[in-house]
């Protein structure tokens, strides 16, 4: 049994349910939507965000029908989020098959991220509790408001870690910490629980989106797609942040000056990728998702201890040793 297989043991039968609600929800009887949906499904990705939202009520309670409409929820708005960024980064490849916007058009891949939000709040709607659905209003904010200051950031030329840390809270952590709260919504947490549960959530994202900064410096060839997409669209990230703000000689001087230009060409990007391998900015990076991670198991040390708080640990040590 691989990694993944066994984090999601304890909730294998919740997620068969799951991915029921989603085909029953997204398909419409039109031709072409079903179509889309169909490519969906086949290629949906690790479901990390629900199985977070399944394993979080699990560990404390009881997996409800609640939980179930929330976790599609969460999934569909996430969905939603990628198609969307698709339009927004002109990207033609997601998990290895053509996007909907390369098979298609903007246009379209525009409304078939609408009709996953639309389908989002239907089962949200299903919860009955306005609580996961004010938590679903607050997300879409937060995704929203994290996109525009990294694009604002880029635009500055901002070179913070402060800044760069408020960015990925926002566009990739509030996500995971919102599937801890809804989880511990659905089995009736209290309320110390339930930060608790948010609180490890936020590390996790923070990890996750850590990580995946870190593959844009290494070749396609080992990760299966292009080096430099962070750069290429002006984003600055821990690697390169580490090794431009903590050194100060000559060579970094010229590293700061392409940073200035917009539309690095490809030979600038290989140039600051490599600056950064060989100035500690990726052993730097290593270092901080594992210190949050050991932030994030100290949490879930003071909770339920169970096999379901086990694959918790197991999905931290995961993403931080993912290859992809």
């Amino acid at each position: 049994m691989d990694v993944l297989s066994a984090i999601q043991a304890p909730i294998n039968d919740e997620l068969v349910t799951l991915n029921r609600i989603l085909s029953e929800r997204l398909h419409t009887g039109n031709q072409l939507i079903d179509k889309i949906v169909d490519r969906y499904l086949l290629t949906k990705g690790k479901q990390i965000r629900p199985i977070l939202i399944m394993l979080c009520a699990r560990m404390i309670g009881d997996i409800t029908p609640d939980t179930i409409y929330s976790a599609a929820a969460i999934e569909l708005m996430h969905n939603a989020s990628l198609i969307h960024d698709d339009v927004i980064d002109t990207s033609l490849y997601r998990r290895g098959l053509p996007t909907i916007n390369a098979m298609e058009d903007n246009r379209l891949a525009v409304l078939m991220g609408d009709h996953f939000v639309s389908c989002a709040l239907q089962c949200g709607v299903e919860t009955n509790n306005m609580q996961i659905i004010a938590a679903m209003g607050r997300l879409g904010q937060e995704l929203a408001h994290g996109e525009i200051n990294q694009i604002d950031n880029a635009r500055q030329h901002r070179l913070s870690e402060e800044a760069y840390f408020e960015v990925i809270r926002r566009k990739t952590a509030s996500l995971f910490r919102t599937c801890m709260h809804v989880g511990a919504i659905s089995a009736q947490a209290d309320d110390e629980t339930c930060a608790k549960l948010e609180q490890y959530g936020e590390l996790l994202g923070l990890c996750f989106q850590i990580k995946d900064d870190i593959f844009d410096y290494y070749e396609e060839s080992v990760i299966g797609k292009p080096t430099g997409n962070d750069l290429r669209e002006g984003k600055i990230t821990l690697p390169l942040l580490y090794a431009i703000t903590h050194h100060n000689d000559e060579e970094n001087l010229r590293m700061r000056t392409l940073l200035d230009t917009d539309n690095l060409d490809s030979k600038s990007i290989d140039t600051l990728i490599n600056y950064a391998k060989e100035h500690g900015g990726i052993e730097y990076a290593q270092t901080r998702m594992q210190q949050l991670r050991n932030e994030a198991v100290a949490i879930l040390d003071t909770l339920p201890h169970n096999n379901a708080s086990e694959a918790l640990v197991a999905l931290l040590d995961y993403t931080i040793s993912r290859e992809k």
